[in-house]
């Protein structure tokens, strides 16, 4: 039987998901219900046996590394268009600035007063025409893009397994949200949050990322031994706990789309980063470290209307939302980061 606990310090329930293997309907929902559990009351969960082997992970971010110690030249050669909604290519530091719910021009404006101090290269399907790739020249980084197309996959498998738990834990059937994620919307962000002077941080002159939302379905989160990720207390606003790296795992969260589609009974929980300083302080040094992560960003078909979930409205309970076809959806909330 799969066992459920819950990490020190951030709250954040630990799943496993190997019993989604097993031919025991009472095994699979079980585990359904472990899943379903942790995305009403806390929005986020670490989920082990996931099933991308940790030497794929790791040499994800071996590649990640790779890239982001190319010459800049070399970076900008896949350059992020100006434009939010075609989300893909390299971002340099202060390109992006992260925000939440924020649409007023004037609003967006005034935020990236405080620039997030990251560069990131974004990566979607090669199926999907409406956002084609940018990638760098193959002789700059030979096996780089071959690489990631199957960690796509990979990644994909996972998202296969959990919604697929996520609708049984719900009492639908199994293959219902599966049905509006075909593979071809989603996206891996490689990040690299470069070292920093900690005072700077300290003085909230910059950021790592603000506090804010995921606007997908789900984020599957891989992170490195640095840390920095802080998940808000449901049960207490403003309050942010660390959801530190756990070996073996990678993080979930609900989006904000999943949240409407569910009519707010699964929570898209307010997350942030704040890399931690680095040891080396107390020799004088007031650098953090350098921090890396690759979250996978799942999305549903851009063509598709979503509405709310059977069983989560009627009698007493009316829908909060009205429908929304989601790449109208995601193409608002991406302007406003760029």
């Amino acid at each position: 039987m799969a066992a459920s606990t819950t990490a020190r310090c951030s709250g954040i329930p630990i799943v496993d998901l190997a019993p989604l293997e097993s031919d025991s309907p009472r095994e699979l929902e079980e585990t359904a219900a472990r899943l379903y559990d942790a995305f009403k009351n806390v929005g986020f969960a670490y989920v082990k046996n996931h099933g991308v082997p940790q030497d794929v992970v790791d040499e994800a971010f071996a590649w990640s590394r790779k890239f982001f110690a190319l010459p800049q030249s070399v970076k900008d050669k896949a350059p992020h268009p100006p434009y939010g909604w075609h989300h893909r290519g390299y971002s340099g530091v202060g390109v992006e600035k992260t925000t939440q719910m924020m649409f007023d021009d004037e609003d967006i404006s005034e935020s990236r007063k405080v620039p997030d101090c990251k560069e990131s290269f974004e990566i979607g399907s090669d199926e999907n025409a409406r956002m084609p790739n940018i990638w760098p020249p193959e002789h700059e980084v030979p096996g780089f893009r071959e690489f990631f197309g199957r960690f796509y996959d990979a990644c994909y498998g996972v998202e296969v397994k959990l919604l697929k738990a996520i609708a049984v834990g719900m009492g639908l059937d199994e293959g219902y949200f599966l049905d509006y994620h075909s593979k071809t919307n989603n996206q891996i962000r490689l990040l690299h949050y470069p070292p920093v002077d900690a005072s700077l941080l300290g003085e909230g002159k910059v950021e790592c990322i603000g506090a804010h939302t995921d606007f997908g379905t789900m984020t599957l989160l891989f992170q490195d031994e640095v840390g920095g990720l802080e998940v808000e207390d449901i049960s207490d606003k403003g309050r942010f706990n660390p959801a530190p790296y756990m070996d073996g795992t990678v993080v979930v969260n609900i989006g904000d789309l999943l949240m409407r589609w569910s009519n707010d009974e699964l929570k898209s929980t307010l997350h942030r980063v704040r890399t931690p300083a680095d040891q080396g302080r107390a020799l004088g040094q007031r650098m953090t470290r350098a921090r890396y992560s690759i979250p996978y960003f799942v999305c549903a078909d851009g063509d598709r209307t979503i509405d709310c979930v059977p069983g989560c409205f009627g009698p007493g309970r009316p829908k909060k939302y009205a429908p929304i076809n989601c790449d109208e959806y995601v193409d608002m909330r991406m302007n406003a980061l760029y």
